[in-house]
C-alpha cells in the first residue's frame, strides 16, 4: 500500500492505518490500557524507506510523531493523539554471525523472538524477561535481566546502531553509529532512552555462547517478609556474578513472597549457593533444576503474563540493603494495597564482580552503575473507577521510600517524578542534551519526558547519587 491524503510532498509507504480502517482500534492500542490515544495515522514500516518517508511526511506537515516498537512504554510515550505513529514492529529480522559472535537484530523484534533466533545458534544476549517487550526500547534504556551480573546490560553489548534521524528543514537520513563514527550517538543509545534521537532500525550486538543453565524458585508465606527481604538483600549481591536473582512481595491479600534466579552453572552448585537464603524464614516450596537456556527464558516470562491490563509503575535503585524501617514501609504499604495485583519486585544487579558495576557511570548514558538492586513498585487494575486510588498508592509508596532509595530506571518512566532528568540520567544529562542538539536540533522526536534541546542543564544533574522527588 502506498497512499496519502495529500497530493503534494512525501507519500507514506508501508502498511498504513487510518481512523475508520477495520484494524485501527487494534493498531492504536497500547500495552498499558490505562492509555487510549487516537493518532491521525499509524504506519507499520517494513523497510528503511518506509521510516524515512514517515519522518519526512510528518515534518512537511508539522504533524507530531511518535516511534513505536513493542508498545510497552509504561506512560504511553509511544502513542499520540492526532499525530503519526511510526511503528517498526514489522521490521523483525535477526541475523546471527556465530564466527564473530555478533547478531544484527532489527528494531521490531520482541524479546521472545530474539531469544529463540539466537538459541537456534546456541548464543544469547543479556536482556530482560518480558517476552513481548520490544528489543528497541529495552536496549536504548539499558536492558536489565538475569544475565546482567555476568555479562552486563543489554546496552553494554551494543556495538552498533543504525538510525533514521531528522535532516535539514524537512528531511530524514540514515546514519550508522559505532565506536568509529557517530560514537556520541552510540554512547547516547546505550541508556539514553528510546525515541529521543531518531528511529533506530537495527542493532548489532555482541552475543554469548549458551546451553544449559540452572534456575531456582523459593516461596514463603507473607508473614516471613521482615526476615526474608533483608536476607535476600544481603545475599543477592554477595554471591558469584554467574547468579542473578529476583524477589517479589505481593499484596497481603495474595500473601506470597517468591525469589527466583538463574545460574550459569549446575543444579548442585545452585543448591549450595541458595542455602543462606533458605535459612531465612520458613520456605514452603523450593525448586532447583537445570534446563536448556531457552526453557529458562520461558519460565521467567510466566510472571509477566496474564496481568491486569491497566497499571501504574515506578522504579528506584538500592545502593545498600533497606534498614528495618524501609522494610516496615514495604510491609505497611502492601498490607493496605489498593487490590491484590499490587507488588514490590526487586532484582540484583550489582555486588561481587558484577559486570554492570565494573562500567563507569559515564562510559554509557546509563548512570546507575553502583546500585546493588533495582526496585519496581506496581499497582494493576481493570476498572477505570479504580485508577486514581491505585496511582495515588504508588505515588505515596515512592515518597515513603525516598530516604532509602535513589533515582529511577528510564525504562520504568513515571510522569509524577518532577526532577526526572536527574532521576533517570544523573551525571549524564548534560551530555545527552548535547547529543540531542546535534542529531535532533529541531526537536522532532519529543514526548513528555524526552531529552530537551535547551541549553541550560539543571544544577543537580551533575550528581551521581540522586534522591527521589
Amino acid at each position: 500500500m502506498a497512499q496519502n491524503r495529500k497530493k503534494t510532498g512525501t507519500r507514506l509507504t508501508g502498511r498504513i492505518v487510518f481512523p475508520g480502517n477495520p484494524s485501527y482500534n487494534v493498531a492504536r492500542m497500547e500495552f498499558n490500557r490505562r492509555f487510549s490515544k487516537f493518532p491521525r495515522v499509524i504506519v507499520f514500516c517494513r523497510r528503511t524507506q518506509d521510516v524515512i518517508n514517515a519522518v519526512k511526511w510528518a515534518r512537511e506537515r508539522g504533524v507530531r510523531l511518535r516511534v513505536r516498537s513493542g508498545r510497552h512504554s509504561y506512560e504511553g510515550f509511544s502513542a499520540v493523539n492526532g499525530g503519526i505513529i511510526i511503528d517498526v514492529s514489522e521490521m523483525n529480522k535477526v541475523k546471527v554471525d556465530r564466527k564473530n559472535m555478533v547478531a544484527i537484530v532489527q528494531t521490531g523484534n520482541p524479546l521472545a523472538r530474539v531469544y529463540k533466533k539466537l538459541w537456534n545458534k546456541r548464543v544469547t544476549l543479556p536482556a530482560g524477561t518480558a517476552p513481548d517487550v520490544g528489543v528497541a526500547g529495552l536496549t536504548m534504556g539499558g536492558g536489565i535481566g538475569l544475565l546482567s551480573r555476568k555479562y552486563g546490560l543489554t546496552c553494554d553489548n551494543l556495538k552498533q546502531v543504525k538510525m533514521i534521524v531528522a535532516s535539514g528543514r524537512f528531511g530524514a537520513r540514515t546514519i550508522v553509529a559505532n565506536r568509529r563514527k557517530h560514537s556520541d550517538l552510540l554512547w547516547a543509545s546505550r541508556g539514553g532512552g528510546g525515541g529521543n534521537f531518531g528511529v533506530a532500525i537495527a542493532y548489532t550486538f555482541r552475543v554469548r555462547p549458551i546451553s544449559m543453565v540452572s534456575i531456582y524458585s523459593v516461596n514463603w508465606k507473607w508473614g516471613d517478609l521482615e526476615k526474608v527481604l533483608p536476607a535476600w538483600q544481603r545475599w543477592a549481591p554477595s554471591v558469584t556474578n554467574r547468579l542473578t536473582s529476583t524477589i517479589e512481595v505481593t499484596a497481603k491479600q495474595v500473601g506470597t513472597i517468591v525469589s527466583t534466579g538463574q545460574l550459569l552453572g549446575g543444579a548442585e552448585e545452585l543448591r549450595q549457593l541458595i542455602r543462606p537464603l533458605l535459612r531465612a524464614g520458613t520456605p514452603v516450596k523450593v525448586m532447583v533444576k537445570t534446563v536448556p537456556f531457552i526453557e529458562a527464558t520461558k519460565f521467567f516470562a510466566e510472571s509477566d503474563l496474564n496481568l491486569e491490563p491497566k497499571f501504574k509503575i515506578t522504579g528506584a535503585y538500592g545502593f545498600k540493603p533497606l534498614p528495618r524501617e524501609g522494610v516496615r514501609i514495604i510491609r505497611d504499604f502492601l498490607s493496605k494495597a489498593p487490590n491484590r495485583y499490587s507488588s514490590v519486585w526487586s532484582q540484583s544487579i550489582g555486588g561481587a564482580g558484577s559486570a554492570v558495576s565494573r562500567v563507569s557511570p559515564t562510559a554509557t548514558a546509563y548512570p546507575h552503575r553502583k546500585a546493588e538492586t533495582i526496585y519496581e513498585l506496581s499497582a494493576r487494575w481493570r476498572n477505570n473507577g479504580d485508577q486514581q486510588r491505585n496511582i495515588q498508592w504508588v505515588r505515596r509508596f515512592r515518597r515513603a521510600l525516598r530516604t532509602f532509595v535513589n533515582g529511577d530506571y528510564v525504562n520504568f518512566p513515571d510522569l509524577q517524578i518532577k526532577n526526572w532528568p536527574t532521576a533517570y540520567y544523573g551525571v549524564n544529562f548534560g551530555r545527552l542534551k548535547q547529543v540531542k542538539r546535534k542529531y535532533d536540533p529541531h526537536n522532532v522526536f519529543r514526548f513528555a519526558q524526552s531529552i530537551p534541546v535547551g541549553k541550560k542543564v539543571r544544577k543537580n544533574s551533575t550528581h551521581t547519587r540522586f534522591k527521589l522527588k
